[in-house]
């Protein structure tokens, strides 16, 4: 028939699918498309893309119905590729992983390409978190925030990750050893020596040998680049700690403390106290 509508296709590249829209799929055609409200008189109209438009048309339309079914947990893949900051997409993707019992090894291996291309979005990091949490299987996590650190070893989501694994599954056997190596690639990385002071107060605590230990790493350090800010503030750090154990949180043992701020102080130098 001559004038019968055809499915509008979009054609990225010869390595990609050809793009059908929702609109022209058959096996949606029993769901009404939601359009968005945006208000009789927006201020801002934003130009959404046709693609956009209808993706997340239809995704409304399911979120309404709360449809749990494989195509709408297909239709959160497209609608997170096209927004991987719309927190409701990625909630309504984890309600359908349970209700669709899906295989959470198969999602950690989705969600890793996904923080690969958007290594610095909130969202994407909550969702691994989650999974991870779901899954009660850290396996990988510390393997695979390494492998975002290299790629950028100051991205707070990848150390605030690593953390909560290195915490959630006690894993602090080798985290000290990987301290030293970043270390030894880059000593004025604050965000390593952050990482440092959080595996010793989780694990040896700051005990009088730790206490001349990390000094003594600090001020190694700090020879090798007298002007390295991290180190100086990680030493000024021991010191506080000592201060506020003896003012605060062990006042009972005040004095103790007190020389022991005093020691650091005459075994490493006045600038400790600063």
């Amino acid at each position: 028939m001559a004038n019968e509508e055809k499915p509008m296709e979009i054609s990225v590249s010869d390595s990609e699918p050809v793009w059908v829209f929702y609109r022209d799929r058959g096996d949606w055609k029993d769901v009404q498309p939601l359009p968005q409200d945006d208000g009789p008189a927006p201020i801002v109209q934003i130009a959404y893309s046709a693609k956009f438009r209808d993706v997340y048309d239809y995704f409304r339309a399911v979120l309404k119905s709360d449809e749990r079914s494989e195509r709408a947990f297909s239709l959160t893949t497209d609608a997170a590729e096209l927004n991987p900051a719309n927190y409701t997409v990625w909630h309504f993707r984890r309600l359908l992983l349970k209700s669709l019992n899906k295989d959470l090894k198969e999602e950690l291996k989705y969600i890793d390409d996904v923080i690969e291309e958007h290594p610095k979005n909130y969202q994407v990091w909550h969702h691994r978190r989650v999974v991870v949490e779901w899954a009660n299987n850290a396996d990988e996590e510390l393997f695979f925030t390494k492998n975002i650190l290299d790629l950028d070893s100051k991205n707070y989501h990848a150390w605030s990750h690593r953390q909560w694994v290195l915490r959630q599954f006690s894993l602090w056997k080798d985290e000290l050893e990987f301290v030293n190596m970043l270390l030894a690639k880059d000593l004025r990385n604050n965000s390593v020596w952050n990482q440092r002071y959080f595996v010793i107060s989780n694990t040896t605590k700051f005990t009088d040998e730790v206490l001349d230990k990390e000094t003594k790493f600090a001020m190694d350090m700090i020879q090798k680049a007298p002007n390295n800010e991290s180190a100086w503030n990680y030493l000024r750090g021991y010191v506080f700690l000592c201060s506020s154990l003896a003012e605060q949180f062990d006042a009972i043992r005040k004095e103790y403390w007190s020389y022991v701020s005093r020691s650091l102080a005459v075994k490493y130098g006045t600038l400790a106290q600063e």
